[in-house]
């Protein structure tokens, strides 16, 4: 049985709305992401720092999965209406033939090799070099899996700087990937903070799979004391406004690491970062920047 997708143009005040309608009228699945991820247009979401006040994309984008037979225009007519727009939403849609949808979701997935002694495995692998540092870390809900340029790009600061029982702070640790990570490299005290509940859950689960020592904790908790190395891949923006207190949880000589942020943005980081600590590129994979500074 072939599938057909949906992919929807429309904005914040009527995705939700459309996509709740899509499901109702037959869709299988139906999801809302933003529109300009991976861009300078990029918004924070949901309570971070720097976030918009109404939850939501302006230029989102809403996925649907529909049976091969529906009649994709008729639908989203009706559901586009239903839901307020006073016009047919621009959209795409395309033919998906059957699959095995575990197997296919698995093989997109494959080892990572990070660095000669670090490799991230999701588990239905068998690690490529037994010998090395294994992360077992599987996709979810959670951000970081190591694929990403901005993770990797942490992923080999920790490979090439950490100091073996240097205190580490992950701030937006998502999966819990970077502190995971930190602590299988020899890190003494790791903590990793994040403000989505679906977040903590991963982080927690994945720290145990990876037998990893790290605590987490929500950011609605205070975080207490410094630390050698305080880590955030998160975006630009959040970034800007965290800077006070990220460069307040670095020990004197602790090393701030930063990413998450598009080469363009670079310059602007460093102007916000420069009252606190002076910043440099540490390293830049497919149009994503690193940045590094140590606190005097």
């Amino acid at each position: 049985m072939a599938w057909l997708s949906l992919s929807i143009q429309t904005d914040c005040q009527h995705a939700e709305k459309l996509a709740d309608l899509l499901l109702e009228a037959g869709a299988l699945a139906a999801s809302i992401e933003d529109a300009d991820a991976g861009t300078a247009e990029e918004r924070p979401q949901y309570g971070e720092p720097g976030s918009i006040s109404t939850p939501g994309w302006q230029r989102s984008r809403v996925s649907a999965l529909l049976p091969a037979e529906a009649d994709a225009r008729e639908l989203l007519g009706t559901c586009a209406r239903l839901a307020g727009l006073e016009a047919l939403p621009a959209y795409a849609e395309e033919e998906i033939a059957e699959q095995d949808w575990v197997r296919l979701t698995q093989s997109q997935f494959e080892p990572i090799r990070i660095s000669s002694r670090l490799w991230i495995v999701p588990s239905w692998h068998e690690a490529p070099d037994p010998e090395a540092t294994v992360l077992v870390l599987d996709p979810g809900m959670a951000f970081g899996t190591g694929s990403h340029p901005t993770t990797r790009l942490c992923l080999e600061w920790l490979d090439r700087h950490l100091v073996p029982g240097a205190s580490v702070l992950d701030y937006g640790c998502g999966s819990g990937i970077l502190a995971i990570a930190a602590a299988r490299l020899g890190a003494g005290r790791v903590l990793g903070v994040d403000i989505d509940a679906q977040a903590l859950t991963a982080a927690k689960h994945n720290a145990d799979l990876n037998a990893a020592v790290v605590s987490i904790q929500d950011s609605a908790e205070a975080v207490r004391g410094q630390f050698d190395v305080v880590l955030a891949n998160i975006l630009a923006n959040p970034l800007k406004v965290l800077a006070p207190a990220l460069c307040g949880h670095l020990r004197c000589a602790g090393q701030l690491v930063l990413s998450g942020i598009l080469v363009e943005q670079a310059e602007g980081l460093v102007a916000a970062y420069a009252p606190y600590l002076r910043l440099e590129v540490a390293g830049t994979r497919e149009g994503w920047v690193c940045l590094t500074g140590v606190k005097g």
